[in-house]
């Protein structure tokens, strides 16, 4: 079983076990749907039932089924919460989710080899994939003015970057 790292826990509260997460997508609705989720810290992940979730400003306020006091939460602060990837909703045809472009080789349209996703990053601003390219990281807009074609057969994702994107 994959776990997909879905968001962080970064505090507790009130009193009753809740804690707060900062979600990696904040637009998801993914929490709705899923029963089991996996707290993971110091290389160790724990399997939870998802007891309550619900949009708390641009976080969201989870209760994990046997945690029932601050002093049971505070434990998970730092963690990730991750979820099984079969768990996650079904896309549409030609859809997929940030994290599966890790690993991608990116080329431009020419087919120059620019580097390597080797992560993504999440801001208010968007979404950017960051590419490793020689001893640089690159941070490529996740937008389809710039992503021409994502092809998880060859491994390859082609890019047409505007002047000066890739010399920042």
């Amino acid at each position: 079983m994959r776990l997909i790292p879905f968001g962080e826990i970064v505090t507790t509260h009130g009193l009753d076990g809740w804690l707060k997460l900062n979600s990696f997508n904040p637009e998801t609705t993914a929490l709705s749907s899923i029963g089991k989720i996996y707290v993971e810290k110091g290389g160790i992940s724990t399997e939870y039932e998802l007891e309550s979730s619900k949009p708390h400003r641009k976080q969201f306020l989870i209760k994990l089924r046997g945690v029932d006091g601050i002093s049971e939460a505070e434990k998970w602060i730092g963690s990730t919460l991750c979820i099984a990837e079969e768990a996650l909703p079904k896309l549409d045809s030609g859809e997929f989710y940030l994290y599966q472009a890790v690993g991608l080789e990116v080329v431009d349209l020419k087919g120059e080899q620019i580097g390597i996703i080797t992560r993504t990053w999440a801001t208010t601003g968007g979404e950017f994939y960051v590419v490793q390219s020689g001893n640089k990281e690159l941070f490529i807009p996740a937008v389809k003015e710039i992503i021409e074609k994502v092809d998880f057969t060859t491994g390859k994702m082609i890019i047409n970057p505007p002047d000066g994107l890739l010399d920042l």
